[in-house]
């Protein structure tokens, strides 16, 4: 969208191509608008309802808002899925909107082969809060607030190779609202953030870095991974997304020659709910750890041309 319309509307602060858009309402406040839509990742549905509520506020925390309302968004087939369904997915999405002080306004659901559901979520952000994807400096250190691998996991689970038992460690992240990651970033003095998603870290991290005037050089191996994700990818189990990501990303990631393929592929996992990546001045990373929020520094910003080193 940022490609072919650009807002003759000053108060449109922050348009398309960044986690959600930012429209200033007056000399102080904004508000922020995103929209995000999953298909099912679990098998229980309230759970995949938290799970997709929780995903959807997730950009307002990336721009470092408060989300306030939200309308559901809801695909099903009528012939799969019926009112018990429907009403378990709503159910988990409202138990989180409810921990988030988010209130629910109503929603529109429509006939599809794919069960899918989603929120739009309307936020305030104070101007002088606003966390944009752009704006990192050389000398920033590189914040990652959730592990990788929730991809290889729920892939695992659709493939039957994991129980759902064994997921509880990744359903408890995805379930992880980013909101004390995201008054961490503001409160350490954030130049930059990012929530990582569907394009996986270095998808996410090139949307911070490109067009810019610094590289991002990455530690593959200090990058937390979730247990099990190694040992599912070296037996084949990995989401195709992680392959188109890292397709998309030829020639704009320098990987070192110590970095395997299946290490790409856990970097290039497609997320959902996953962590903020943020941008945060060496100097004031004592003051992020201090907010007692989880979270690994995972490399560097330095002077560069808009490109990602991985060594």
């Amino acid at each position: 969208m940022a490609s072919i319309q650009k807002s003759p509307d000053d108060a449109v602060v922050v348009g398309p191509g960044d986690d959600a858009g930012v429209y200033l309402l007056d000399g102080r406040y904004a508000i922020v608008e995103t929209v995000d839509v999953i298909t099912p990742l679990v098998n229980d549905p309230v759970t995949f309802g938290s799970i997709s509520a929780a995903n959807s506020l997730s950009d307002v925390y990336a721009m470092g808002g408060r989300p306030l309302t939200a309308l559901a968004i809801m695909g099903f087939s009528p012939c799969d899925y019926g009112p018990p369904v429907i009403k378990d997915i709503l159910s988990g999405a409202l138990k989180v909107m409810k921990a988030a002080g988010v209130t629910l306004m109503g929603g529109h659901s429509f006939e599809d082969s794919e069960l899918k559901f989603g929120l739009s979520v309307t936020g305030t952000v104070d101007r002088d809060r606003i966390l944009r994807a752009g704006g990192a400096a050389p000398g920033d250190v590189l914040v990652l607030t959730k592990p990788l691998g929730i991809g290889v996991i729920t892939t695992a689970l659709k493939g039957r190779k994991i129980a759902d038992q064994e997921i509880e460690s990744t359903v408890r992240w995805m379930l992880t609202l980013n909101d004390r990651a995201s008054e961490a970033a503001i409160r350490a003095g954030a130049t930059a953030a990012t929530d990582v998603t569907g394009f996986g870290l270095l998808g996410h991290a090139y949307t911070m870095v490109k067009g810019s005037r610094v590289d991002f050089v990455i530690g593959h191996d200090a990058v937390p991974v979730l247990e099990r994700v190694r040992e599912f990818i070296a037996s084949g189990i990995v989401p195709s997304g992680a392959y188109d990501n890292l397709k998309f990303l030829e020639g704009k990631v320098d990987f070192r020659k110590a970095v395997t393929e299946e290490e790409k592929l856990v970097l290039t996992d497609p997320q959902t709910s996953g962590g903020l990546l943020i941008a945060v001045p060496e100097s004031n990373i004592e003051r992020f750890a201090s907010t007692g929020v989880h979270f690994s520094v995972v490399g560097k910003v330095v002077r560069g041309s808009g490109r990602l080193v991985v060594q």
